[in-house]
């Protein structure tokens, strides 16, 4: 049933379900007026879910994105916990150990490419699941191997699924949100230093204590070599008494399977409405939509008489020509000929780069995550080994040195919420929340290169961490923001590998440094983050909370 009343009546429609109802919010509406087709729809979709405020749904959307979020620090920060370990039983020099951040971080980089290309294309649903199977499949291998080489292929296959997790979930926890609740995307970042926090306190209670000798020490209270480093039958650190880093890497790749198996068997995701929106799939969307509605013990009014009425000259003001390939147009979309459909494709590239204001915005956020993932790449992984490294030379125990990541990165926790609380903060917002965050973890790693007592290593190390928490919360949450659905996951997936991209070089940098200077790799973070801060004064405010399509 597709019936219209006359204009200025309420739109009668069939639900899937075979009812009957109206909607009264399309006709003659003034908010309509300049607006696309797509975007016309994709208003009435935000509309509807605005009525439903934060459901069942909602919340189990929010949580099972914000594990992807954990996921993608659980491993960041293992592996700059386990390199000592790794270092230690298979003897790589230190310039070497920047290896397995390059390998991490190229598998980073393609999977931010690739999943933030295909999550437009094959949709979230997809993409939503194969992220996490592929990261747990190869998690749970990446104990076994006893080469560095094969750990480096492995973390890099790990790095592949864990790359398309931040542009994924932020761009489908976006498209199920109430407008009025964005500012949970900024909160979806708790769960990263949630995953950290899990990561510091698993390796605090395996690597220490199934280490090498006593905490690495053999009885002459000097570092245990490698094995193939020392002659035969001389006290070396070989693989059985080392297995504290693969009972780590082991117990994460098992926490990846059970994210699987809640997203995949316990939960039923449904495909984003607007994707399906975009793809010309209207009667998919409004399926969607009422299965969202029941879910969440309420009714939708939307039917498919009510995306029809969008095409009536009656209905709106401005619907725009359907004959031409555009996005959102029903039916006639999907018809379209072959050549028509990438005519269509190559329109929503081209939205990244659709005027003057838009080019600014998209090279702006390009050059912000490329300096942020430099910052904290080298901050995530070489933090850790700095600081015991330091701590070693005043004679600070390694299981207190672990203990002591736990508390800085607890501290990243009520970072992200200041960074959430910014969104209300008039004057402040999402822009200069960016600006103040980024400032103040940049003067932090330069203020750590200054010091060196047990207290103070501490607090300057808890103090990057709020800020880092606190500017990538504000960051990774606004960015989907700023761009529309059909090419959202785009945005947000190659803003991701331009960050990701810098994040294999800066890693082989910081190595080289640290062998020559333990505050070298602080001065490279700091400056990159310093470049951050630059880039979100010069944005354009007005893509800083915009309405969302």
């Amino acid at each position: 049933m597709a019936e219209l009343k006359e204009a200025g009546g309420p739109i009668l429609g069939e639900t899937p379900d075979g009812k009957v109802t109206e909607y009264t919010g399309v006709v003659n509406d003034p908010e309509m007026d300049g607006l696309s087709l797509y975007e016309k729809k994709a208003l009435l979709v935000n509309r509807e879910l605005d009525s439903h405020g934060m459901g069942k749904y909602q919340w189990y959307i929010f949580f099972l994105c914000g594990m992807g979020y954990m996921i993608d620090l659980l491993y960041a920060q293992a592996f700059g916990l386990v390199v000592p370990a790794l270092q230690q039983e298979l003897g790589f020099s230190t310039e070497d150990s920047g290896d397995i951040f390059s390998s991490f971080n190229a598998g980073l980089c393609a999977g931010a490419f690739v999943w933030g290309i295909l999550v437009d294309i094959i949709g979230r649903q997809y993409a939503f699941n194969l992220t996490v199977l592929i990261t747990s499949v190869f998690g749970l291998c990446l104990g076994a191997p006893s080469n560095y080489n094969g750990i480096l292929v492995l973390t890099a296959f790990v790095g592949f699924g864990v790359g398309g997790n931040i542009p994924i979930d932020t761009t489908i926890c976006l498209e199920f949100l109430p407008q009025n609740r964005r500012f949970l995307l900024a909160l979806l970042s708790i769960f990263q230093p949630i995953g950290v926090v899990v990561c510091s306190g698993i390796a605090y209670g395996l690597v220490p204590k199934y280490a090498c000798g006593n905490g690495g020490l053999g009885a002459d209270g000097e570092l245990l070599k490698a094995c193939s480093q020392v002659a035969a039958g001389e006290p070396c650190c070989d693989k059985a008494s080392n297995m504290g880093w693969r009972y780590l890497l082991f117990t994460l790749g098992a926490i990846c399977l059970c994210v699987f198996f809640l997203r995949f068997v316990v939960f039923h995701f449904q495909e984003s409405p607007k994707y399906l929106l975009y793809r010309g799939k209207d009667e998919k969307a409004v399926k969607v939509l009422h299965h969202i509605a029941k879910f969440n013990g309420r009714e939708s009014s939307i039917t498919m008489a009510v995306f029809d009425s969008l095409t009536n000259e009656n209905s709106s003001v401005g619907s725009g020509d359907t004959d031409n390939p555009i996005l959102g147009a029903g039916s006639k979309q999907v018809t379209r000929s072959f050549g028509e459909k990438v005519k269509i494709e190559l329109v929503r590239y081209k939205m990244l780069f659709a005027n003057a204001t838009m080019a600014r915005l998209t090279i702006l956020v390009w050059i912000t995550y490329m300096f942020d993932y430099w910052g904290f790449s080298i901050a995530g992984g070489f933090l850790p080994q700095i600081l015991l490294k330091k701590g070693r030379e005043i004679k600070v125990s390694t299981a207190t040195t672990y203990r002591n990541y736990v508390i800085i990165y607890i501290c990243g926790i009520p970072g992200v919420l200041v960074g959430a609380s910014m969104y209300g903060v008039p004057l402040v917002g999402r822009q200069w929340g960016m600006v103040i965050s980024s400032a103040l973890m940049g003067v932090s790693l330069f203020v750590f290169s200054a010091i060196n007592t047990q207290a103070s290593n501490v607090g300057v190390n808890i103090m990057e961490y709020f800020f880092q928490s606190m500017f990538n919360a504000i960051l990774y949450g606004w960015t989907p923001e700023a761009y529309p659905a059909p090419i959202r996951g785009t945005a947000c997936g190659v803003a991701s590998f331009w960050g990701r991209l810098f994040s294999i070089v800066s890693p082989l940098i910081a190595a080289h440094l640290l062998a020559k200077s333990t505050n070298g790799p602080l001065y490279l973070a700091g400056s990159g983050v310093f470049v951050c801060t630059v880039c979100i004064v010069l944005m354009p405010r007005k893509y800083m909370g915009s309405k969302s399509f």
